[in-house]
């Protein structure tokens, strides 16, 4: 019985998260703040707890959890209607570097010493400080670098070049299936795809692993490693 119990608060659990999840909004890891990050923990530990609660006490970590949601969920509609309280929710940007000086007082309030910021530094793909022209600690922890003009990478406008713009990728076929309503939002349909697959060599839609539609006319296949 106890393992039973296990398997359903677990399940419960799970779904709770779930709901939680998709109440507080879907962001990258990089893009949490500190807050967000520990009560992300905080709560993914309480519903452990409550999976493996054997006594009657689950509602206990169940109102816990719904509690550190609807803070973290009031402390986001605040922090978007009111700028001012964004420094304090947020946090702040801090420069640690501009035009070749360090700011000693804002390495101290990020709690970041030097050869962390150099390592961060040479994994951004700046193995010399003077390529940086600006460093920046983001409010999620993370640092952005500004290079000089005459140490970034060139791009086509700085040779007055006019690349023609990419159109986004529409995957018509994943894993065998044919994505139908992609189909019609490009206003295609199966025969015309069977059509041009048939241009390829392909007859079976079950061998391709992926197709993808660049918008420009050209249907990219890719098949599975057995047809490969």
């Amino acid at each position: 019985m106890e393992i039973i119990k296990i398997i359903m608060l677990s399940l419960g659990s799970m779904i709770v998260l779930f709901i939680l999840t998709k109440i507080m909004g879907q962001r990258e890891m990089s893009q949490l703040s500190i807050f967000d990050y520990i009560i992300s923990i905080t709560i993914g530990s309480i519903a452990a707890e409550m999976a493996t609660s054997l006594e009657d006490n689950f509602i206990q970590p169940l109102v816990a959890m719904i509690v550190y949601a609807l803070v973290t969920l009031i402390t986001s509609v605040l922090n978007n209607k009111f700028v001012k309280l964004r420094p304090i929710l947020s946090g702040r940007t801090l420069i640690l570097y501009d035009n070749g000086t360090l700011f000693k007082d804002n390495f101290k309030k990020a709690k970041i010493d030097l050869n962390e910021f150099l390592v961060q530094c040479r994994t951004s793909g700046f193995f010399n400080l003077s390529d940086v022209k600006t460093a920046l600690l983001e409010e999620n922890g993370k640092i952005s670098f500004l290079p000089y003009a005459d140490r970034r990478p060139a791009n086509p406008s700085d040779f007055n070049i006019k690349p023609k713009e990419d159109n986004m990728v529409t995957n018509l076929i994943l894993d065998g299936k044919v994505m139908e309503n992609n189909l019609q939002e490009l206003g295609f349909d199966k025969i015309w795809l069977n059509e041009m697959l048939q241009k390829q060599g392909i007859t079976k839609i079950n061998c391709i692993f992926l197709a993808t539609y660049d918008g420009d006319g050209n249907l990219s296949v890719y098949l599975t490693n057995k047809e490969n």
